[in-house]
Protein backbone atom coordinates (compact mmCIF):
# COMPACT_ATOMS: atom_id res chain seq x y z
CA UNK A 1 0.00 0.00 0.00
CA UNK A 2 2.89 2.38 0.70
CA UNK A 3 4.47 1.99 -2.75
CA UNK A 4 1.39 3.12 -4.73
CA UNK A 5 0.96 6.10 -2.40
CA UNK A 6 4.63 7.02 -2.79
CA UNK A 7 4.35 6.72 -6.57
CA UNK A 8 1.27 8.97 -6.59
CA UNK A 9 3.03 11.52 -4.40
CA UNK A 10 6.05 11.58 -6.69
CA UNK A 11 3.86 11.99 -9.77
CA UNK A 12 2.00 14.83 -8.08
CA UNK A 13 5.29 16.58 -7.41
CA UNK A 14 6.66 15.96 -10.90
CA UNK A 15 3.53 17.02 -12.79
CA UNK A 16 3.90 20.79 -12.28
CA UNK A 17 7.56 20.61 -13.31
CA UNK A 18 6.83 18.67 -16.49
CA UNK A 19 3.94 21.01 -17.32
CA UNK A 20 6.25 24.01 -16.94
CA UNK A 21 8.88 22.48 -19.19
CA UNK A 22 6.29 21.47 -21.75
CA UNK A 23 4.87 24.99 -21.76
CA UNK A 24 8.27 26.57 -22.34
CA UNK A 25 8.65 28.01 -25.82
CA UNK A 26 11.62 27.39 -28.10
CA UNK A 27 13.48 30.55 -27.06
CA UNK A 28 13.06 29.87 -23.34
CA UNK A 29 14.11 26.24 -23.73
CA UNK A 30 17.21 27.16 -25.73
CA UNK A 31 18.05 29.94 -23.28
CA UNK A 32 17.81 27.60 -20.29
CA UNK A 33 20.03 25.03 -22.01
CA UNK A 34 22.66 27.64 -22.87
CA UNK A 35 25.82 28.16 -20.85
CA UNK A 36 25.25 31.88 -20.39
CA UNK A 37 25.60 33.24 -16.86
CA UNK A 38 22.33 35.18 -17.01
CA UNK A 39 20.33 32.14 -18.16
CA UNK A 40 17.77 31.55 -15.45
CA UNK A 41 14.07 30.75 -15.51
CA UNK A 42 12.98 34.37 -14.90
CA UNK A 43 15.19 35.91 -17.58
CA UNK A 44 14.62 33.18 -20.16
CA UNK A 45 10.88 33.28 -19.47
CA UNK A 46 10.82 37.03 -19.97
CA UNK A 47 12.67 36.71 -23.27
CA UNK A 48 10.16 34.06 -24.36
CA UNK A 49 7.28 36.41 -23.49
CA UNK A 50 8.76 39.06 -25.78
CA UNK A 51 9.31 36.43 -28.48
CA UNK A 52 5.65 35.43 -28.20
CA UNK A 53 4.66 39.06 -28.75
CA UNK A 54 7.05 39.78 -31.62
CA UNK A 55 8.04 36.60 -33.49
CA UNK A 56 6.07 33.93 -35.31
CA UNK A 57 6.64 30.32 -34.31
CA UNK A 58 8.98 29.60 -37.24
CA UNK A 59 11.05 32.68 -36.39
CA UNK A 60 11.23 31.61 -32.75
CA UNK A 61 12.49 28.16 -33.69
CA UNK A 62 15.07 29.66 -36.03
CA UNK A 63 16.25 32.17 -33.43
CA UNK A 64 16.43 29.46 -30.76
CA UNK A 65 19.13 27.73 -32.82
CA UNK A 66 21.37 30.76 -32.32
CA UNK A 67 21.81 29.89 -28.63
CA UNK A 68 23.58 26.64 -29.54
CA UNK A 69 25.22 27.91 -32.73
CA UNK A 70 26.11 31.63 -32.69
CA UNK A 71 27.88 31.21 -36.03
CA UNK A 72 24.49 30.57 -37.60
CA UNK A 73 23.37 34.00 -36.38
CA UNK A 74 26.41 35.60 -37.99
CA UNK A 75 25.79 33.77 -41.26
CA UNK A 76 22.19 34.96 -41.26
CA UNK A 77 23.20 38.53 -40.45
CA UNK A 78 25.62 38.80 -43.38
CA UNK A 79 23.48 36.83 -45.82
CA UNK A 80 22.47 38.41 -49.11
CA UNK A 81 19.16 36.53 -49.15
CA UNK A 82 16.00 38.64 -48.92
CA UNK A 83 14.43 35.97 -46.70
CA UNK A 84 17.40 36.09 -44.29
CA UNK A 85 17.45 39.91 -44.31
CA UNK A 86 13.73 40.08 -43.52
CA UNK A 87 14.17 37.56 -40.70
CA UNK A 88 17.19 39.46 -39.37
CA UNK A 89 15.17 42.69 -39.21
CA UNK A 90 12.47 40.92 -37.17
CA UNK A 91 15.12 39.28 -34.99
CA UNK A 92 16.86 42.60 -34.29
CA UNK A 93 13.57 44.22 -33.34
CA UNK A 94 12.84 41.28 -31.03
CA UNK A 95 16.30 41.59 -29.45
CA UNK A 96 15.89 45.31 -28.81
CA UNK A 97 12.45 44.80 -27.26
CA UNK A 98 13.65 41.87 -25.14
CA UNK A 99 16.56 43.94 -23.86
CA UNK A 100 14.31 46.87 -22.99
CA UNK A 101 11.58 44.71 -21.43
CA UNK A 102 13.71 42.15 -19.60
CA UNK A 103 16.76 44.14 -18.49
CA UNK A 104 16.79 44.14 -14.74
Amino acid sequence: MKKPMLALALMALALPLSATLAAAGPIESACLRSDRKAANRATCGCIQQVADMTLRGADQRRAAKFFANPDEAQETRVSKSDRDNEFWARYKAFGAQAEAYCAG
